[in-house]
Formats: C-alpha cells, structure tokens, sequence
C-alpha cells in the first residue's frame, strides 16, 4: 500500500493524469496479492486426496493432505499393519505337568477324559466367536480363524457340538483374556479361558507352574510368534453371577498356542523410508513384547542398541516426566492397551513431534482425535474410529501411510512453488511500476496489462503446478517444522532477489528501447515481463535439481499452460482488436526474437542459484 501510495503521488508530482495515476496504483495492489492462493491450496489438496485415494489412503479431513508433510514419528499398530494379518497356528504347547501339592487337582487327561493335547485342541475349537458364512468360509477376527482352523484340522477324538455355549465372558483390553463357558454331557460345565499369558496364569491356581509355561512362551516368541495362553475349569454347577471374579479364577493351564502373522513385505522398505526422511517409526502392539521386538527387528524398527522396548505394565509405573525424557528412544510398545495410545500421543506432542496414529477400536477413538494424524483401518476398523480419524487406510498397510507422507509432501512442495512463482513476478511488477519514476522513466505498463500479467499470465501456469510431480529427492529431506514458516529454506530471499531481477531486466529493456526511440518500448516491457514468468516457472519445478534433469515433459498440464499463455501473448501483439484493448504493437520475428532472448536472463539466473546452492553443499 505504501508503494501505490508513492506511485500515485510520484505521478502526480509528474504531471500524469490522476485518474490514470489512481488506477494504476490500484493495479499495482492487485499485483501485489496472490489472489490465485486459495484456489491453488484448495484444487492442491483436493487432486492430492484424490491421488491418495487411488493409493488406499481415503482423507477425511482435506488439511490433513498438507498436515502429513510434517509428520516426524508414525506410531503404528502391528497386526495387520505391519504384519499381513493373516494368522497361521505353527506350534502347540499342552500342559503335562503339574506343580508338586499335597493334594495335587486333577491333570487335563483327567479332568476331560482326554489327552493334553486333545483337551487344549478342545479349548480352541470352543473358545472363539468364528461363525461360517453361505459359502461356508470361517469369518470372524484373524486371530481366533487361525485358531478354529487349527483345531478343526486336527482335532479328531472329540466333536464340539457336543459343548454347548451356555455363556461368554468377551475379551477386553484390561483383563486380555476371553471365556465361554460349555455343558458338557454329564450335565457339568465347562469352563474355558484363553488370553496374554500373564493374564491366564493370574487367573490359575497356586498349583500352575509358571516357571515351565513362561519358558515356554518365549521360546515362541523369541522365533516371532504371538502366544495365546489357555486355562480351564470344571464346575458342578453355574455360580449365580457369571463375571470376572466366579469364572475367571483358579483355573488351571491347558497349554499355549503360538501363531504367526508374517510382516508385509513392504513394511521393511516402508520403514527404511521412513528413517532415510527423518521419520521415526513406532510399533504398538498387544503381543508379548519378546514376540513385539522379534518383528520388530525383522522389519528394522529396532535396528540400534539404543532402541527401547516397553510393556504397559512399566507404562503405568513409570513417573510422566521420566517417560517424556525417554519417550524419543522408545520404538516398541508392547501389550499397551487404547487408553495408553493417548498417553503416548501426548507426550510425543510435549516434546514437540507431529505424531501420526493408527487404530481400530472404540478405545482408540481418543487417541486419533488428538493425534497430529489419526489413522483408522478401513478393513477392520470401528465405525467410531474412522469418525475420529483424519485419515483412513482402505488396506490397512504401513507403507500406504509413507505413501501418503510423501504426497503430504509433494503436496506442501507444490504450494511453496505456487508463492515462489507468483510473489516473485507480482514482485518484479511492483519494483518495475515503483522505480520507473524514481528512475525519470514513464509508468511501463499500463492497468490491464498489469492485470493481464496478474490474472492470466500469472495464473493458468500457478495452477498447473498443483499437479507437479514429486521430486527425486523427496523423501531424503527432514519433515518440516510445525511452526515453520512458508517463506523458510530460502524462499523469502528468491522471490526478494528475483523479483528485483525481473524488475531491473524490464526496466532496462525500456531504458534502452526509449533510448533508441522506439515507439514499442511499452510491448517490449509487457512481452519481456510476460515470457520471463514463463522461463521463471519453469525453472522453479524443483529447488535441487536442474529443469533437464527433472525432466521437460514430466508436469504435461503446465507445459501446456506455457504454450497456451504464449499463444494468448502473441495474439495481443498481433490481433488487431486485440491491440487496441491492451495497446500494444505487432513485433517483427527479430524483435519477438529478441525478447524471447532477454526474457531467458531469469531462467538461467535461477538456475544458476540451484548450481551454487548445490556447491555450497557439496562443499
């Protein structure tokens, strides 16, 4: 405004008239304004999370699209996420012995009349939720299919159906264990309870040999597999409350039954990804943290002695400030329930991380709405989930979060090359218009010359550039800063240093053309201004690598857009009504030649700024 304010004034003190001095001023304004922003941001993140959903990544919340180029820690459940969440029972453990007691219960054989492994076969072919579709395919949660099939497979001695469910005890995130509870023929109950081993095994008896069953278990987990303990109980009759506190106590074991869920083989490159761009990866998981960090290791989440494992139980005990300062160093959380996602999401947040999440439940409802980016599963997710989160996975798959960081990026990339571009040629307007006078010159462009450069010239190519392609170097660079300014990495100082370029490039093309006493001086200057914004956009479609390298042809739709503003520029020179609107004059092939010539001094200067940026690196 304080520009416009000395145009106009300037003018005056110069005799122009000041109807016309006022409407350039007020051009110059409008030159000024980046008016096209909104609608670049806008149709940015609009072709972004169509991009996105074309990759299994559906964005619920448009911001989010931009909002992913600064995420720096992607904490991320493993089943199903990182793994391919297709559950395989490899191996069976049945309970044999016993604890020496002075009256020691009954064995498993005993009580059922059966084998140890028959009765722990029994135990998973009853304790599931597994239903069969009209196709006759077991449908229910991953884990407790893998568990029917098992059984069902080799199961012989003993038929199910003759156990009727009387009742069910579902599983939580607190107890991590499920029961059900059968008749069987001789009008007793059975009682069955499978879940975390550490839950079962608090559930059984003093008479549990704990020592044997932990061993055990890790030694599954140690080879990976996730390990489900099972316990049972026989019972006369059935206690008149059915909860927690009558079915779920003095148990005894059954056995353990480990399963594997192979890692997605994407997961590894996804997360190598991630590490090489400055994110850090996190697995959240229920599992037995031995089983947690044999994945882990797998996948190369924990690839440094300096990577931490965590249980929820050391969660809970643990003061917060302790947790915050080691929170960075933490890569594993195992056996954490929903509600302690939260916790981790907020002191991620104090120790000013942009923190994605994801999950599935109910329970992890809180979390994705406090997260930076809530992640829920499309495939297995809650309905209350997907509403809480900024972003759904249709597959369910790590690497089509690191798929969407990297459009976040590209995305966020695209609008920092739309302000380049156009700050930098409304700059070079405004420093022509304003120095013209200080300089003894006329005003060089008239009003709607200015606002066809502002408007169209200006404008088609910005809106092209929302659909640039990544750069080769995308995902080699650190997440941006929260905070940080969209003027950062040097910006600020390219469209200062440029646009004074610009201006100084059309000033002397009118110094010299007056010089001479060229009458086309003013179409030199609108021609000249015009074709260097189109050298100009060209060479900002990467900040690193040169416009060869990156490729001419690889953004078509603004390849077009130059070609088309440069056909609508050679029609304002040579169509006749044309001329009289914008007043200009028609050029012959040696003056448009020459323009063409001065007008590349922009382009190979902003070249010339990626070569000595990239020395001064090297160096």
């Amino acid at each position: 405004m304080g520009i416009c304010a000395v145009i106009y004034v300037t003018g005056l003190l110069r005799g122009e008239d000041p109807i016309q001095m006022l409407m350039t001023a007020i051009s110059v304004a409008v030159a000024g304004i980046p008016e096209a922003l909104p609608a670049v941001v806008t149709i940015a993140l609009a072709l972004g999370a169509r991009r996105m959903v074309q990759k299994n990544a559906l964005i619920r919340k448009l911001p989010a699209v931009e909002t992913l180029g600064s995420v720096t820690f992607i904490c991320a459940d493993k089943t199903g996420t990182l793994t391919q969440n297709r559950m395989r029972v490899t191996q069976i453990w049945p309970a044999y012995g016993r604890k020496q007691a002075e009256t020691p219960p009954l064995t498993v054989h005993q009580a059922l009349r059966i084998t140890p492994k028959d009765g722990l076969l029994l135990a998973m072919s009853l304790n599931h939720d597994v239903k069969r579709n009209e196709m006759g395919e077991l449908v229910g949660e991953s884990t407790e299919v893998a568990l029917s099939v098992f059984a069902e497979a080799n199961l012989t001695a003993l038929r199910p159906a003759d156990y009727p469910r009387m009742a069910e005890l579902p599983f939580d995130s607190v107890r991590k264990m499920m029961t059900t509870v059968h008749r069987r023929g001789d009008g007793k109950f059975l009682v069955i309870t499978k879940g975390a081993l550490e839950s079962v095994l608090e559930a059984c008896d003093d008479n549990a040999d704990e020592t044997v069953m932990t061993a055990e278990a890790e030694k599954m987990a140690e080879n990976g597999l996730r390990v489900l303990a099972y316990g049972f109980r026989i019972l006369d009759e059935l206690p008149t409350q059915l909860d927690f506190s009558t079915l779920e106590t003095n148990l005894q074991c059954l056995g353990l039954a480990g399963m594997m869920d192979p890692p997605r083989e994407e997961a590894k490159q996804a997360i190598a990804d991630c590490r090489t761009a400055g994110i850090v990866p996190v697995m959240i998981t229920g599992d037995h943290p031995v089983t947690a960090a044999a994945i882990a290791r797998q996948i190369g989440i924990l690839n440094s002695p300096d990577d931490k494992i965590i249980t929820g139980a050391a969660l809970l005990k643990i003061p917060e400030q302790t947790f915050e300062d080691e929170i960075e160093r933490i890569k594993v959380y195992a056996r954490v329930s929903p509600e302690q996602k939260l916790q981790i999401v907020k002191a991620l947040q104090n120790k000013k991380h942009f923190v994605a999440m994801t999950g599935d439940g109910v329970n992890d409802a809180p979390a994705l709405r406090r997260a930076n980016i809530g992640v829920a599963m499309g495939i297995t997710g809650s309905d209350v989930s997907k509403e809480a989160a900024h972003m759904i996975l249709l597959d369910d798959n790590f690497a089509t979060i690191v798929k969407a960081v990297r459009d976040g990026w590209r995305i966020f990339e695209n609008i920092r090359k739309f302000v380049r571009f156009n700050l930098t040629g409304n700059s070079g307007q405004v420093w022509a218009i304003f120095i013209a006078p200080l300089a003894g010159l006329p005003i060089p462009l008239i009003p709607i010359q200015i606002l066809w450069i502002n408007l169209v010239v200006d404008g088609l190519p910005a809106l092209a550039l929302a659909g640039e392609p990544a750069e080769k170097n995308i995902m080699q660079c650190p997440p941006r800063k929260p905070g940080e300014s969209i003027f950062a990495h040097g910006l600020g100082w390219h469209v200062l240093w440029v646009g004074l370029l610009l201006g100084a490039v059309c000033l002397g093309v009118q110094a010299w053309a007056m010089h001479n006493d060229d009458p086309k001086w003013q179409t030199y200057v609108f021609t000249v201004l015009c074709f260097s914004q189109m050298g100009h956009v060209m060479s900002i479609r990467s900040e690193h690598f040169f416009l060869f390298r990156q490729g001419i042809f690889s953004n078509l739709p603004l390849i077009g857009a130059v070609l088309f503003t440069f056909g609508l520029q050679l029609a304002l020179l040579h169509v006749p009504f044309l001329q009289q609107i914008f007043s200009t004059q028609a050029l012959t092939w040696t003056e448009l030649g020459g323009c063409i010539v001065v007008s590349l001094i922009v382009f190979h200067a902003v070249e010339l700024e990626k070569l000595i940026r990239k020395r001064r690196k090297d160096k």
